[in-house]
């Protein structure tokens, strides 16, 4: 473990300049289980990134499992300047979370947030799965009430999507689990909508709700297209004209550093690639695609490029035009997919870009 927390900090000081001196306002402990990391290691890390990446921090995250949560660790996370706890919950049903193989139980869950409050934090997410097969909808219905009346502030959710090479995957296969229609996942989407705005939740991303003034800021910025620097095995960074990886092999990565050099794959991207990927991510946003921005940057005018498509669209009901500023109608969230895809300027792969 130290000789990672060593490897982080000397890729640190290789890609110092990765971000072209723009200053770091945020900080996200995220990816594997960061909550495990013992607090002088956590320490270190925040003193290295402060010293390397000098800036105040406007929000510093911890992703934590709810079985991982005591008083004592969170008062110490609260006294290194972390104040947005990211826990993975996922259900709140205890049979569900079995099957996902999780660690906590319902309880766990549930208590997760009380603990955060005791210890200082007021800044949460709370990230749940929908899509898990039933009978009806009253699982999900549940768990998102529970949710909700705990208040976190913050709201994530996904579906739940069957990879081939998972358990679900697996049992998917030999027949020991079938996934839930499309139109199921859909129906349950449409209930997270109506749900989180009666719960003066905003969705101002189309897996993520917040009230006012407690949207997540760092995932905000990968949103509005902002470059961002990833450390540590696996992780991903953008820099405005480029995106690229490390190795996801903690052996290769470890090896790399210990020799003074980057492991990192980069790939350059295309005007297109660039003008496609922020039509894939503002569409997802309630800050939209700005056509006018594009113009002046690439200038390209999508408004122009796509209106044949874009009427089409509209016309469905599926995006509003609102000056030179694209975003998706209620409607049209169920397929922002299909919908950025149509107005791409060319062949792209849509998984490059999801959260």
């Amino acid at each position: 473990m130290e000789a990672m927390v060593e490897a982080q900090v000397q890729e640190m000081q290789l890609r110092k300049q990765y971000l072209q001196g723009q200053e770091v306002d945020t900080v996200y402990f995220g990816g594997g289980t960061p909550s495990l990391l013992p607090i002088k290691y956590l320490e270190k890390l925040l003193e290295k990134i402060n010293l390397i990446f000098p800036g105040k921090k406007s929000e510093i995250t911890l992703e934590a499992n709810p079985d991982d949560l005591d008083y004592s660790v969170l008062v110490a996370w609260k006294s290194l300047g972390i104040d947005r706890l990211s826990l993975g919950v996922q259900s709140f049903q205890d049979q569900i979370l079995q099957r996902y193989h999780r660690a906590h139980n319902s309880e766990q869950a549930k208590k997760a947030i009380k603990l955060g409050r005791e210890a200082g934090f007021e800044k949460f997410s709370i990230d749940l799965i929908y899509g898990y097969p039933h009978q009806d909808h009253s699982l999900w219905k549940e768990d998102l009430n529970i949710a909700l009346e705990l208040n976190p502030g913050h709201l994530s959710a996904y579906a739940l999507t069957i990879e081939p090479k998972t358990a679900f995957g697996s049992w998917t296969k030999k027949g020991k689990f079938l996934p839930a229609s499309e139109e199921f996942i859909a129906q349950q989407y449409e209930y997270l909508l109506e749900r989180c705005e009666q719960a003066g939740y905003l969705s101002y991303e189309i897996s993520n709700f917040s009230i006012p003034g407690q949207m997540a800021l760092h995932n905000s910025n990968y949103w509005k297209g902002i470059p961002y620097l990833g450390i540590g095995p696996s992780a991903h960074s953008f820099d405005g004209k480029s995106r690229g990886h490390n190795p996801a092999s903690n052996p290769l990565y470890l090896k790399a550093l210990m020799a003074n050099k980057m492991p990192f794959e980069e790939e350059f991207l295309s005007s297109e690639e660039r003008i496609n990927e922020a039509i894939m991510i503002g569409l997802r946003t309630i800050w939209g695609v700005d056509t006018e921005a594009l113009v002046k940057k690439f200038q390209v005018d999508i408004l122009h490029e796509k209106q044949i498509e874009l009427q089409k669209i509209a016309d469905l009901d599926l995006i509003e035009i609102k000056g030179k500023i694209l975003t998706l109608t209620r409607k049209g969230k169920l397929l922002a997919d299909s919908i950025a895809a149509e107005l791409f300027l060319d062949a792209y792969d849509t998984s490059a870009t999801q959260p």
